[in-house]
């Protein structure tokens, strides 16, 4: 096997639907993940030789056997990772019910926990493997009505972080990539504050882009030192802004973004 090997979840629509597209094109061996076998389906038929499989990311055992099935394909190998798959509810915290919070927090934050603890073995045996984590500019201060969603991107910012440093002995790079508001089904029919003063301007290949420029730069050894990648003029002002700026006026900021606060 030569090909470089790539992961994707939620691979059947949106973002990781784009990712999986752009990895294809760019000469990758990907296998598409997700709970959505009729989207995966369709892909499929648009990308030969993709391999699919059905994966709910919050079960460490269906991450296992799919690795498994997968390493069976491609001798171990595995170059890249990425941890797309995520859901999204927004509005008042205190009316979003319990279990759907649950839920976020179970696909957002466990979701990659599996995906990176069940994938390490063979992207350690993988000279020059990469894992990419969907993130978001949700991460660079709490969001009013994306609260929970908002806590779950900080997790991964800080699982990535904390990896792209633990895994550097490895051999592995970790990196986020941080959009804003995407034209996905995710973000049909939001209407918060932020997305109202924001707008819904990002399109899935934007992210894709982004994701497919890291892959590039990490084999060329050319990766950027920060692991943190905004996509877009609005998510790289606001990173940083965030990064210059004393937390009281991040506050500011993001307090008027979300309606005056």
């Amino acid at each position: 096997m030569t090909r470089p090997t790539a992961v994707v979840t939620g691979a059947a629509a949106g973002i990781g639907r784009a990712i999986a597209t752009r990895l294809h094109a760019a000469g990758h061996l990907v296998a598409a993940y997700d709970v959505d076998e009729p989207g995966l389906a369709r892909l499929a038929e648009e990308l030969p030789g993709l391999r699919t499989g059905r994966l709910d990311v919050r079960d460490a055992e269906q991450w296992r056997a799919r690795l498994a099935e997968l390493a069976e394909h491609t001798g171990g190998r595995l170059d890249v990772l990425v941890n797309n798959a995520g859901i999204l509810a927004a509005g008042p915290f205190a009316d979003i019910d319990l279990a759907t919070q649950q839920r976020m927090v179970d696909i957002n934050v466990t979701g990659v926990l599996n995906g990176c603890h069940t994938a390490h073995p063979y992207l350690r045996d993988t000279p020059g493997a990469h894992v990419v984590n969907l993130a978001s500019a949700s991460a660079l201060y709490g969001q009013p009505e994306l609260a929970t969603y908002s806590a779950t991107k900080f997790a991964v910012r800080g699982l990535t972080e904390a990896l792209d440093l633990e895994w550097a002995g490895d051999d592995i790079a970790v990196d986020a990539v941080w959009p804003l508001f995407v034209r996905t089904a995710m973000t049909e029919g939001l209407d918060t504050a932020s997305s109202r003063s924001l707008g819904i301007r990002l399109t899935p290949d934007d992210v894709a882009a982004e994701v497919l420029d890291l892959v590039r730069a990490r084999r060329s050894r050319l990766r950027p030192r920060s692991p943190h990648h905004a996509v877009g003029r609005q998510a790289k002002a606001l990173m940083t802004s965030s990064a210059l700026a004393p937390a009281w006026l991040m506050r500011t900021i993001n307090g008027r973004i979300a309606g005056g606060r």
